[in-house]
């Protein structure tokens, strides 16, 4: 939203240049990389959970999605933005940024209890290439991976040669963080000072468990599938590339304290387990008991939430597991072994994929996405200009994001398409200079008022005739509200943040809100995505579904997004904050304050007709609330609620009235003019 001030700002500016100015501050703002990461993050799939049945939190992918909003924000060349999400750490092995991006290809959701890794190494390597597939080639490949695709000349042989590329790709949530900021020290500090003080719990805790680790290790490999068992109990000695994978996945998924605690627990309980007697018995009350003593140095955990670690893509050695076609793309059923290609439908100048071992990585990826970027390959291009498109006209010049292809709509302006690609590329491939021309361009700049002439032989708008009128996102709903009510805590990047819920979303452990109460006044970027437990806000208004990229936010229209603004405790309080601001920014005066309640969200003063309106609202409330107050004076059961943050003189306020017009305030900032851009 911009301040009234802002807009008058502008208005008051006759030079000629005074839109140019005012795109150039808003390029330059950091927000703008905060708008722009979370819909590359829709594309990202991005959560800061790992789905499934344990939702298991990751603790450092925060890292990743501050690493796109300043990529964004340093105008980070787009074709180097993408080789360091798909190839970072071949690439740039000794950047920590570098790997950090591959946070990009990381993100896929994952079943830690999968009972049978080969199969597992199928499933990441599948959503990898489909992910790739829609987020950058604009293509429905996935559909390759059970038959020849029914519309694009993309056969299933091709699509498994996609997918080789990242056949020998491993992850490490843990790898170390080597540069660190001043809060990552703190962090580290105080939780080495927290590991300090339960150090004799902690030791004694393992000494417990060291005497079933070797039997719990064992137990834990045995109930896997025979492929899986085969290379988790094979020699290293004897290791081939797919052994290398399974047992780094089984290494990432288990867990030295708790699945041997686990073990632990069911050999006490079980009265058929072998290990079960009186000392097995006694150990695990021991195990119990101190587990419970750790929470008396519950204060010494860290006041601050961070990480010492972050997540990177990395390869097991030069040699890739293989890759197979397999009969209706089922796992179970491989055919011929392929090797990494791309679709010749993408490829019309028959560029070589050249791909260049190292003694650490088969240099697949870094093949790809020097393809990808390649000046031969237009599609990479033509694919993103048309989602930055999309963000500004509602629609993109191919209104499938995701589709380029036969089954795809056709684009609406092929020349500007092409046009727009070419000088992206040529420019740089600068994100902030593209933003910048379509801004200033005259079709943006058109006027979204209703054209009869126009709506009769265009009616979807596809011409773009008249500026198309679109309703805010979730985030941009939420947080314009809290802007408008001078609650935004302008504060960027950091851990994700837990802000209050409702009190009956039993979410347990899954949603701890936030012991600081700043962070529910941060943007709702920051906001902890829990694949298994939604944003209660802003989950009515379409948010991106994080299981797979999402291209476009839907817009629907229900009657529980009404009642969520309605209804929410939090809505209301941001409406009293926003009464509180605008009587003490407009003074005492009521007109007044109607026309900066209008300047704040609308920017714009309320017509004659609509403050009549405004008004009649706010005399016809004020008898309500009254009544309300009358026959809580009987009853104990109403107390009103008054505008917020008011300064000193103006505590005099009449209640009533002021109640009345939280009341406005509130139902004004839930109408059609707030939630829709025109």
């Amino acid at each position: 939203l911009p301040t009234p001030e802002e807009v008058q700002a502008f208005v008051n500016d006759k030079s000629p240049n005074a839109h140019e100015k005012l795109v150039d501050r808003l390029l330059s703002s950091h927000h703008f990389g905060e708008r722009q990461a979370r819909r590359w993050l829709d594309l990202a799939r991005y959560a800061d959970s790992s789905g499934f049945q344990n939702d298991n939190t990751r603790p450092n992918n925060w890292r990743y999605r501050d690493y796109v909003i300043n990529a964004f924000n340093q105008d980070k060349p787009f074709d180097r933005f993408i080789k360091e999400q798909i190839a970072g750490d071949e690439l740039w092995p000794q950047s920590q940024e570098a790997k950090i991006a591959t946070g990009y290809i990381a993100g896929y959701p994952d079943n830690a209890n999968s009972r049978d890794l080969v199969q597992r190494h199928y499933q990441i390597s599948t959503d990898i290439t489909d992910l790739v597939g829609e987020t950058l080639l604009g293509s429905t490949i996935g559909c390759a991976r059970c038959h020849n695709h029914k519309a694009d000349r993309v056969s299933q042989k091709e699509y498994f040669q996609l997918q080789a590329f990242f056949a020998n790709t491993v992850f490490d949530e843990k790898a170390k963080l080597e540069q660190k900021a001043d809060v990552d020290v703190a962090y580290e500090k105080a939780q080495a000072a927290y590991r300090e003080a339960i150090k004799p719990i902690r030791d004694r805790q393992k000494a417990i468990l060291d005497t079933v680790r070797d039997k719990a290790l064992k137990y834990q490999k045995e109930r896997y599938l025979t492929d899986s068992r085969d290379s988790l109990f094979k020699p290293q000695e004897q290791w081939n590339a797919m052994d290398k994978w399974v047992n780094w996945r089984h290494k990432a998924v288990y867990n030295e304290t708790t699945d041997v605690a686990n073990y632990l627990k069911m050999a006490a309980e079980e009265t058929e387990s072998p290990e079960y007697d009186a000392t097995t018995i006694e150990r695990w009350k021991e195990y119990k008991q101190l587990t419970a003593d750790l929470k008396k140095f519950d204060n010494l955990r860290p006041k601050i939430a961070g990480s010492t670690t972050i997540t990177a893509a990395l390869e097991l050695g030069k040699e890739a597991p293989p890759t197979f076609l397999r009969f209706g793309g089922i796992h179970e059923r491989p055919l011929d072994e392929v090797q990494p290609g791309v679709p010749a439908l993408w490829n019309a100048s028959k560029e070589a994929v050249v791909i260049t071992p190292t003694e650490t990585s088969s240099g697949r990826r870094t093949a790809l996405v020097n393809w990808l970027t390649s000046p031969n390959n237009p599609l990479t291009s033509r694919v993103y200009v048309n989602r930055i498109w999309s963000q500004y006209f509602d629609k993109g010049i191919v209104s499938t994001l995701g589709d380029f292809g036969r089954a795809g709509e056709k684009p609406t302006h092929p020349q500007l398409l092409d046009h727009l690609a070419a000088n992206f590329v040529k420019e740089g491939w600068s994100v902030k200079k593209l933003h910048r021309q379509i801004l200033l361009s005259s079709t943006y700049r058109q006027s979204s008022a209703e054209r009869a002439d126009v709506a009769k032989v265009d009616p979807d708008n596809k011409l773009l005739a008249v500026f198309p009128r679109k309703r805010l996102e979730a985030e941009e709903i939420r947080d314009s509200l809290l802007y408008a009510s001078g609650q935004l805590l302008d504060k960027v990047g950091g851990p994700a943040v837990f802000p209050p819920v409702p009190s009956n979303l039993n979410a347990g452990n899954l949603w701890e809100i936030s012991k600081n109460p700043d962070d529910a006044r941060r943007r709702s970027i920051y906001t902890f995505v829990r694949r298994s437990v939604p944003y209660p806000l802003t989950v009515s208004f379409d948010p991106a579904n994080p299981v797979s990229p999402h291209q476009k936010r839907d817009v629907t229209t229900t009657p529980l997004q009404a009642l969520t603004l309605f209804n929410s405790d939090i809505v209301f309080a941001w409406s009293q904050a926003l009464a509180g601001r605008v009587i003490n920014e407009a003074g005492g005066s009521e007109s007044a304050q109607l026309d900066r309640l209008y300047e704040v969200l609308f920017a714009r003063k309320p017509s004659k007709d609509e403050k009549a309106a405004l008004q009649a609202f706010l005399t016809q409330q004020e008898k309500l609330v009254a009544s309300k107050v009358a026959d809580a004076a009987k009853t104990g059961t109403f107390s009103v609620a008054v505008p917020t943050g008011l300064k000193d003189k103006q505590q005099a306020i009449n209640p009533i009235r002021a109640a009345a017009f939280v009341d406005l305030v509130h139902t004004v900032a839930n109408s059609n003019d707030f939630a829709y851009r025109f």
